[in-house]
């Protein structure tokens, strides 16, 4: 069972300051006049001791409180391309960054939980024992910070007071990484001490890239301790590595929620939008997908969007389930980002009046932006992640290198999208989510959506996400087990966590349950009677695929029932379809829709053989899944392994005789 403020706080080990007069006379000393009277009006005793900690520990030259204000802001702007960690691109507020060659991705291999003796973590995850963790960063960070100024920010991790938002400190030598928080991510410096006292905790976050040279990164890492919801990364840049705010603190929230606020809130690896129905309503979606498989196309689908990548959710007063995003902007891949896909977000990277951060793309001569998959003609030569490139150019094994890292991103915030709903998304009550889904890449087993039985299917369709390994993870090969597409960031045991899901999805509390769903935009010609690899479907079906789960919500349609859960109806399906100018051959959704047993039942086959080898995962999930397989089977008995529409509903249909 985790414990808080467990073990060796390795941070103040390290400072050594113990006490508020300690911290105050290390201000005096180390910080000019500015910065004290900046640190003065902040009041928690904890916060002072951490920044305290951290400057003695990694010994920088100066220090640069970032309050917010629009004086500061624009200091961190101005202090990157000084830095030499952006440079400044033609359109107006648009800067470049490039990460090291060889970090273009989470280092998923050198990222530990730092963990007390005894404690366990999920099989998934890397750990290292505290006391190891503790002479690692005593050797690393100690004195990283030399000849660099150390910038320390105040940030909340959701819309200030609402009942999940979180505050936390950003301490970084990069300019580029505080730049990315001030996008990303609400100031709370002038309330914080009320923030802290409101949700009884804060994040820390301390890094540096140190030198910042290739030699270096074999000694990177990324350590998240658990216990003292403090994280350090050091000789890294890629945003997803050190700009702990994100996927670091994202981990904290997700133990919080599983091991503290059981049956209260949840933290999830999920976008927020809201679509318009009928008679101009609006119903919100969360939805989980990992990296690289239309998480953030299908938020931007929404006519309310919210966020793209993290939710926190919880059960209010009213018993309904309200989410939001900790986020405020978005550090997003930008590969296959078109005018036709993506148009709003195009519109803020092709058009003045959008600050943005790009990174890992290929800049032309010109100094304008491209990336793999944008729909235009791409530039013969320009700059990218590998320095100079031009078509045709091959690495040192004659591999093509393309013309932007497949994990190239944008950063900015929310609201320069067209669809973004402010008002909403800065509503500390949250919006309310009427249906959750879940999602991956799936060439050749599960159909376009399928809506749960009830929470407890719910439940499963999100332990049983799978998905391509993508160019977020350095390292990462083949097909993963995704579960609820969180797993990267779940600290703890899976059991744990499932438990958890399931309680909360269960309670009693939760008086109005949202439809739990699953989504799959990536069924192939190949995998449904016909030839090669290309979709069945297109990026913009997704509209359609939203718009019955939309109704479906509301108890406006119907559905054929099947052992996986419900599908839709083709008559249902069609209107959509007309509504976004595009005809849906009856042919088509057959094709779509019919159940492949054998790929279904191998795929409980997989999911049950990996569960199986863990301790402690609730049997509910077996049931379920036993469940599902006798359905399955008794369909396979009569109608064969490919079981067509038509015949689902006549099995449908006897069933309820």
């Amino acid at each position: 069972m985790l414990e808080l403020k467990k073990g060796l706080d390795i941070l103040t080990e390290i400072g050594g300051v113990r006490a508020l007069d300690q911290a105050l006379a290390l201000f005096e000393h180390t910080c000019d006049k500015e910065t004290r009277a900046k640190l003065g009006q902040i009041a928690n005793e904890e916060a002072l001791l951490k920044i305290a900690n951290a400057i003695v520990m990694t010994e920088p030259d100066a220090v640069f409180v970032n309050t917010g204000s629009d004086a500061d802001v624009q200091r961190v702007r101005e202090m990157s391309p000084e830095k030499g960690e952006e440079r400044a691109l033609p359109m107006k507020g648009h800067t470049i960054h490039f990460d090291l060659p060889q970090e273009q991705a989470r280092i998923i291999d050198r990222t530990f939980y730092i963990v007390n003796e005894g404690e366990e973590t999920s099989v998934l995850a890397l750990k290292i024992p505290r006391a190891e963790a503790y002479e690692y960063i005593k050797t690393h960070m100690k004195g990283i910070a030399r000849g660099k100024t150390l910038l320390v920010g105040f940030f909340s991790r959701g819309p200030i007071g609402a009942p999940a938002a979180i505050p936390a400190l950003e301490i970084t030598t990069s300019t580029y990484v505080m730049h990315s928080a001030d996008i990303l991510y609400r100031h709370v410096y002038a309330r914080f001490d009320q923030e802290v006292e409101r949700s009884g905790l804060f994040f820390t976050n301390v890094h540096s890239e140190g030198p910042n040279r290739p030699e270096d990164l074999p000694l990177a890492r990324v350590f998240m301790d658990r216990s003292w919801l403090t994280t350090f990364a050091m000789f890294c840049t890629y945003a997803g590595n050190t700009l702990l705010l994100k996927k670091g603190n994202h981990r904290f929230a997700v133990d919080l929620a599983t091991y503290f606020q059981r049956e209260e809130k949840l933290s999830e690896h999920m976008f927020i939008t809201g679509l318009t129905g009928p008679g101009g309503r609006v119903t919100y979606f969360a939805g989980a997908a990992p990296s690289g498989c239309g998480k953030t196309t299908t938020a931007m689908v929404g006519s309310h969007f919210i966020g793209d990548d993290l939710a926190q959710l919880w059960i209010a007063e009213d018993g309904t389930l309200r989410a939001i995003n900790p986020e405020c902007g978005i550090f997003g891949i930008v590969q296959d980002v078109s005018r036709e896909s993506d148009p709003y977000l195009m519109k803020c990277l092709r058009e003045e009046g959008t600050e943005v951060i790009w990174s890992n793309v290929l800049i032309d001569e010109h100094g304008v932006p491209h990336w793999e998959g944008n729909g235009e003609e791409p530039p013969k030569r320009g700059i990218n992640f590998q320095g100079q490139w031009w078509e045709g150019k091959t690495d040192a094994n004659g591999k093509p290198i393309p013309l932007s890292h497949p994990n190239a991103r944008c950063t900015l915030h929310n609201k320069a999208i067209e669809n973004y709903d402010e008002t909403a998304a800065e509503d500390p009550q949250g919006v309310v989510i009427k249906v959750i889904t879940y999602s991956g890449r799936d060439s050749d087993t599960m159909p376009p959506v399928w809506v749960a039985r009830n929470p407890d299917h719910g439940v499963v369709i999100g332990a049983s996400i799978l998905s391509a390994a993508t160019a977020t993870e350095v390292g990462a090969r083949g097909i993963r087990r995704q579960p609820w597409a969180n797993e990267p960031f779940i600290p703890g045991p899976l059991a744990d966590y499932m438990d958890a899901q399931f309680v909360f999805f269960n309670s009693p509390k939760l008086k109005h349950k949202p439809l739990m769903a699953g989504l799959n935009y990536f069924l192939t010609h190949g995998a449904r009677g016909g030839e090669g690899t290309a979709l069945l479907g297109e990026k913009r079906d997704v509209k359609v695929w939203l718009g019955w789960l939309e109704l479906r919500a509301h108890g406006e349609v119907g559905a054929i029932e099947t052992p996986i859960g419900f599908i839709p109806r083709y008559e249902d399906l069609q209107p959509l379809f007309a509504s976004i100018g595009k005809e849906y051959p009856r042919e088509l959704y057959n094709k779509q829709f019919a159940l492949y047993v054998d790929n279904i039942l191998a795929r409980i086959a997989l999911q049950e053989e990996a569960y199986r080898k863990e301790k402690n995962i609730p049997a509910r999930l077996f049931a379920i899944y036993q469940e599902q397989r006798e359905g399955l089977e008794a369909l396979e008995a009569k109608y064969g392994s490919i079981v067509s529409v038509e015949q689902l509903i006549e099995a449908s249909e006897k069933k309820t005789e």
